[in-house]
């Protein structure tokens, strides 16, 4: 029984964490050119670190100013080439146009805030 529920619970919680890809090259650029920082990540199906960085994110885009946010899923080799993103939970934070931040794997809220606000 433990070992059902435990299986119903992490189903759930995969569905729950529902991923989409936001990202297109306008409305990207659009972002850029009204002064925005620019922040996109990338994800892939049933991946919980990615969930996470995504959650984080997503109450950064309401506790921040002037910020835009974009995901994209990583098989999406277009879009991976064009960012030159090879792993899931990549986050990049652009201003002014210029890539001004990268990392692989960040999950911490702390950390990630951190940069959001040096690159402010």
């Amino acid at each position: 029984m433990k070992k059902i529920f435990i299986l119903v619970f992490c189903i759930f919680a995969f569905n729950a964490s529902a991923k989409e890809t936001t990202y297109n090259k306008v409305d990207f650029d659009k972002a850029l050119s009204d002064g925005k920082l620019v922040i996109v990540s990338s994800w892939i199906k049933y991946c919980t670190s990615c969930a996470s960085q995504m959650k984080v994110l997503n109450k950064a885009i309401n506790e921040f100013d002037n910020i835009e946010y974009f995901a994209f899923d990583v098989t999406n080799k277009e879009i991976a080439n064009s960012f030159n993103v090879q792993y899931q939970t990549t986050l990049l934070i652009f201003k002014d146009g210029n890539e001004v931040y990268r990392s692989i794997g960040e999950t911490s809220k702390k950390l990630i805030y951190k940069a959001i606000k040096s690159s402010i």
